[in-house]
């Protein structure tokens, strides 16, 4: 199922949080060789974790990690504005209708459901909180994965060749993503609504943004 869990509340979920950032550690620092920090129980943590960001995750059956993605809205502190402003010519992106995606992470042994379920958390973040995009950095391994999902980003800057290529995309807020992430899953709107209202546990006029530090 998916959970929708602002960081000051993952406490609540320590076997979720603790096998979500283990799996961090393994795909960006282990898999993907990032440089990034792990800490003595085998675990990614960035600054940006300590900003109370939304995360969506996919917990399995048995409580633990599938996937994951982290959600700061771009009117705070974001990646993409204090790491990756050389890709962008300097232009900033901050809007209260544009919120940056990062650290988008899958279990080891996760299969293809799972990217389906976080692309279909994306969409019910933006239609709930009347997001009309996302903005992330991703790399040239993504691209294949977006293009499959039928949801390439609009890239707005990019530089490195091959394997080193790295770009910042810009994902507009389209509902057609629902209906057919919702068949992939093979599930229906009124489940993962439900999903979307047990995490917040109010209707969704009342549900707060992700607090800017």
């Amino acid at each position: 199922m998916l959970r929708y869990i602002y960081g000051a509340d993952l406490h609540k979920f320590p076997l979720l949080r603790d096998t979500m950032f283990r799996d961090r550690a393994i795909q960006f620092k282990e898999r993907l060789g990032w440089d990034v920090n792990v800490d003595e129980n085998g675990e990614e943590h960035d600054q940006y974790d300590d900003l109370n960001p939304l995360y969506v995750i996919w917990e399995r059956p048995d409580g633990t990690h599938g996937g994951s993605m982290r959600f700061l809205p771009t009117t705070g502190r974001t990646m993409v504005n204090e790491h990756f402003l050389h890709l962008t010519d300097g232009v900033r992106i901050e809007s209260p209708l544009i919120w940056e995606c990062t650290r988008f992470c899958l279990a080891p042994d996760a299969g293809r459901e799972v990217t389906a379920a976080l692309v279909l958390g994306g969409a019910e973040l933006m239609v709930n909180f009347a997001v009309e995009h996302f903005v992330g950095v991703f790399d040239n391994r993504m691209v294949r994965i977006y293009r499959m999902l039928d949801m390439a980003p609009e890239v707005i800057g990019a530089g490195g060749e091959g394997k080193q290529w790295i770009g910042v995309g810009l994902w507009e807020m389209n509902e057609t993503f629902i209906p057919k992430t919702l068949k992939r899953l093979g599930i229906t709107r009124e489940t993962s609504t439900a999903w979307f209202n047990d995490s917040f546990g109010f209707t969704p006029s009342l549900k707060r943004l992700p607090e800017v530090a």
